[in-house]
């Protein structure tokens, strides 16, 4: 039997709204789950404020989806909206450790949840240090979220993107070969906004356990469905051959980088919602 399609949408997609009237609004779209966004400084939800009482909040936030009949697909942890400031990979050891501090109550905040995935970003490159360095001290830390992740039986992924060492499918794959168990949340974005043809992408799909989806195209990593030049098609054909079960995240977000404040998500959120269901 073929995976049942799990259709999600973030809840950082619709910064202008309240997170109530965000929740609202996704279950008045007929999503069946919810992307959460703890994002330091940026989205409607901080960690700073949620872990204050990590039980206590998530089982808030809980009600509130339980009482839109949404699930929590995934838990997405940025530290700050600076991504360098505490980077996994940081040199300065107390920023590695409440990186580290951080991302074990975000996994107690996704249990709590009933969330089984959580996702963080793979590192970035250090100005003044050695990119081999880096990426070492990168690995390190991944394996111990591996770790921990697999303590706790909830997937865990993390998304190569722009700026980090993961920024290309190459480097994506060598850091799957030295972190066993790693997987990704995967987003073609930032790979067709460089250019790179969904082909070179598509390996890294076999290892994803949750996906974005956007528009993109060549220079612009967030376009509007009638540009968008991946084939998103070809890409729940594999999913359904590897017998993908994870969630489809479409993922607009609305911010002032990249562009990304051009497109009207709403709109471009029901066309790629209608355009997978028409897959179903």
């Amino acid at each position: 039997m073929e995976p049942t399609m799990k259709l999600a949408c973030a809840d950082f997609t619709f910064p202008l709204l309240s997170h109530e009237k965000s929740l609202d609004l996704i279950a008045a779209l007929e999503f069946d789950g919810v992307d959460i966004g703890l994002f330091e400084n940026r989205s409607h939800l901080w960690p700073s404020t949620q872990f204050a009482d990590v039980e206590g909040s998530a089982k808030k936030l809980k009600r509130q989806l339980d009482d839109r009949g949404l699930r929590a697909a995934d838990v997405f942890l940025q530290v700050d909206a600076d991504l360098h400031a505490y980077t996994i990979n940081h040199p300065e050891s107390a920023r590695r450790d409440r990186a580290r501090d951080w991302f074990g109550r975000t996994m107690d905040y996704a249990a709590a949840l009933a969330a089984n995935h959580v996702t963080a970003l793979p590192g970035m490159p250090i100005d003044g240090e050695q990119a081999e360095v880096s990426r070492a001290r990168a690995v390190d830390e991944l394996q111990w979220r591996v770790a921990e992740a697999a303590k706790r039986r909830i997937d865990f992924g993390v998304e190569p993107h722009l700026g980090s060492i993961a920024c290309n499918p190459a480097a994506a794959a060598a850091l799957l070969k030295d972190v066993p168990g790693l997987t990704w949340t995967l987003d073609y974005t930032h790979f067709t906004r460089q250019g790179i043809p969904d082909a070179t992408t598509e390996p890294l799909l076999e290892n994803a356990t949750h996906f974005h989806v956007r528009g993109a195209r060549e220079g612009r990593l967030q376009a509007p469905f009638k540009k968008n030049v991946i084939d998103y098609r070809r890409i729940y054909d594999r999913m359904r051959e590897w017998h993908y079960d994870g969630w489809i995240g479409i993922e607009y977000v609305w911010m002032d980088w990249e562009h990304c404040d051009e497109c009207d998500n709403v709109s471009e959120t029901i066309l790629f919602r209608d355009f997978f269901r028409s897959m179903a």
